[in-house]
């Protein structure tokens, strides 16, 4: 600082306080003050990074997700329904997924999130799995994702998609959508050409 600047201080604040509080004193409680303030905006920053981290985290789990969760589907399909349910899978049933599996993240910390793993191969032939996400600690799913052949009266067939959760012990279906296959019978699951 300036001594102009200094003596200039010393001189207000003499006059202002009357002499009852020393220039010395009048520094302190600045400094004091502005440690204060950076504490606190240090906690802040702190404070906001981890809740970004958290968020981060959170997103890149949902994505890592899904990016299974659509090579397991595919797999589940085989070659041959594949290509005929494909582009109706990506813009209506993946999206469905992709809120299902975010709200289930969202309700567990950031630690239970990174010990959650998909299921590794779709089942075959007639069972509904495409895939489940459960928690590799315990080997305990969380929530399993299924599609089903439907056939209703006169109608042709439909693949359903729906997904269960641990919290009412798998009974409720949750669901995504369906997707229409055409009046003949579909393949088995995991067919190939």
């Amino acid at each position: 600082m300036a001594n102009w600047v200094r003596k200039s201080f010393v001189v207000l604040v003499s006059i202002l306080t009357f002499g009852l509080v020393t220039p010395a004193q009048a520094v302190l409680n600045n400094n004091e003050e502005l440690s204060k303030q950076n504490n606190k905006q240090n906690f802040q920053s702190e404070k906001s990074s981890e809740d970004q981290q958290v968020i981060y985290d959170h997103q890149h789990f949902v994505q890592n997700m899904m990016e299974e969760a659509e090579k397991q589907s595919y797999i589940k399909f085989g070659d041959k329904i594949k290509p005929v349910i494909e582009d109706e899978f990506k813009t209506v049933i993946l999206p469905k997924m992709e809120e299902a599996i975010s709200s289930m993240a969202s309700q567990y910390p950031e630690e239970d999130l990174s010990s959650f793993e998909i299921s590794e191969v779709p089942s075959y032939a007639k069972s509904e799995k495409i895939f489940h996400i459960l928690d590799s600690r315990t080997g305990k799913d969380i929530i399993r994702f299924h599609v089903r052949k439907d056939h209703p009266p006169l109608e042709g067939y439909y693949f359903n998609f729906h997904y269960h959760t641990h919290r009412d012990d798998y009974q409720s279906h949750h669901h995504l959508g369906s997707i229409y296959w055409d009046k003949n019978t579909p393949p088995q699951w995991m067919s190939v050409s």
